[in-house]
């Protein structure tokens, strides 16, 4: 994950639509006392869980298919959560392998119990499919295999994520430089552990080795406790709810300088108070206050990435 970090700070050093302000990290941090707000994963309530390898493939297919609700302003993540649940304790063979090569996009939403068609519906079919083949041909129909063949290294479970499944590659180019982000590949791992509390399926040696997770909620916490300063141009964009391009510096240093700005908080806790905060326990602290505030403006871009 050391690729994460380098080119996220490589971006934020160079960005001219978003910049990192230190002084407000420091205030952040002071304000908690280097204390990060513990948050339960499954603070909400809204997930499968079972203890065995069946909560794997269901946290497998959550975060294939984990991104951009905002196109409809009644769906949420929540939805998704709950809806795949659901479809589990009514059919414990819903997220088969096989099965999830077969299904269309009226079965999809069906089986989450969604009323309309999904943004983006098509692509996440794509991905359903995708899955469904790769852990077929590799790993036995399971995601439970795909989490052991990396060794209990989260970092390990990340490059076997994006080596065998495309969908997941979450790669930008950023002023002639490649931008490695892997958010959904890096949740995956941290859903694990967080289910498993760091036992069984969910035991990483180095899960401190993750960092944030970069989509459009945390910048919006990010900036709104002033931490992330937006260009003017910017700020219009996100403020009047105007479509950012996927790809563009404006949306990559979005999540760039979201990524840096964390570590530069992990950094600070632990040089000022000499605690080791995991970058999962400060992406829930973030996410969470951010899911808590509806009403919070984020920027908008279509993409199967966050």
């Amino acid at each position: 994950m050391e690729e994460v970090r380098t080119t996220a700070a490589w971006v934020a050093s160079r960005a001219t639509h978003v910049k990192v302000d230190p002084l407000e990290i420091e205030n952040v941090v002071n304000s908690i006392q280097g204390l990060v707000p513990k948050v339960e994963w499954d603070f909400e309530g809204i997930h499968y869980f079972d203890d065995g390898p069946l909560t794997v493939q269901y946290l497998f297919v959550l975060d294939a298919i984990n991104f951009c609700f905002w196109p409809d302003q009644e769906l949420s993540y929540d939805h998704l959560a709950h809806g795949l649940k659901s479809a589990l304790q009514k059919d414990k063979c819903a997220l088969d392998a096989d099965r999830l090569q077969s299904y269309t996009g009226p079965q999809l939403h069906e089986l989450l119990n969604w009323p309309r068609p999904l943004p983006l519906e098509e692509e996440r079919i794509r991905l359903l499919h995708e899955v469904g083949l790769e852990l077929e041909r590799n790993f036995g129909g399971e995601a439970a295999n795909l989490v052991k063949a990396s060794g209990k290294s989260a970092a390990n479970l990340v490059t076997l994520v994006t080596r065998h499944f495309p969908g997941f590659r979450d790669h930008s180019v950023y002023k002639g430089h490649q931008i490695f982000l892997y958010k959904r590949a890096q949740i995956f791992a941290a859903d694990v552990w967080g289910a498993f509390k760091g036992q069984g399926y969910g035991e990483f040696y180095d899960i401190k080795s993750i960092t944030i997770f970069a989509d459009y909620i945390v910048p919006a916490v990010l900036r709104q406790l002033g931490v992330l300063k937006y260009s003017s141009s910017l700020s219009s964009s996100v403020d009047t709810k105007a479509e950012i391009c996927s790809g563009s510096e404006e949306e990559i240093e979005l999540r760039a300088c979201t990524i840096h700005a964390v570590e530069k908080m992990r950094d600070i806790i632990q040089s000022k108070f000499g605690k080791q905060v995991l970058s999962v326990e400060m992406d829930l602290w973030l996410w969470s206050r951010g899911v808590q505030n509806s009403a919070l403006p984020h920027h908008r871009t279509l993409s199967i990435y966050y």
